[in-house]
């Protein structure tokens, strides 16, 4: 038994951590203070997206926080420990990483002629909302391939 780790685990783990200080301070502040995830760039302001757009940019911090932060967490640590309720975990919280970019990337495109709502910078969400929701598919399909191994390399 090797405590070596593969790049793919580094791969999984990285941006997963980059994920969790972005749901800390983008989506559980946001429903608490979203004021203050406007000023820190995280959030879009109530003139750019409206007051339906900030509503719903606060039901989905609430919704993040109580299920999707604490799977990211539970993940992250139990695959460090090499355990498996750390990959069924991650496995849901990487699920919610591939959904949650598709909902925002269809939700900018159906929102972009509704009054209110002036929202321009299409082309730099697509590419990072894509590559994230790639990078949650990636790691599904990560833990599926090498799960096993994960967990009973202890």
């Amino acid at each position: 038994m090797s405590n070596k780790r593969e790049i793919g685990f580094w791969v999984l783990m990285i941006p997963g951590l980059l994920i969790l200080f972005m749901l800390i301070f983008g989506q559980m502040i946001s429903f608490i203070d979203y004021d203050f995830t406007v000023s820190l760039g995280l959030q879009e302001s109530v003139n750019v997206i409206s007051e339906f757009g900030v509503a719903s940019n606060k039901a989905f911090g609430v919704g993040d926080t109580l299920i999707y932060l604490p799977l990211l967490i539970l993940g992250l640590i139990g695959l460090w420990q090499k355990e498996g309720w750390g990959l069924i975990a991650m496995v849901g919280a990487l699920a919610i990483t591939a959904y949650w970019p598709i909902v925002n990337l269809f939700f900018l495109y159906f929102a972009k002629d509704l009054p209110g709502f002036n929202f321009t910078d299409f082309v730099s969400y697509t590419i990072v909302l894509s590559l994230i929701s790639i990078y949650g598919l990636w790691g599904m399909w990560y833990i599926y391939r090498n799960g096993i191994t994960l967990s009973i390399e202890k």
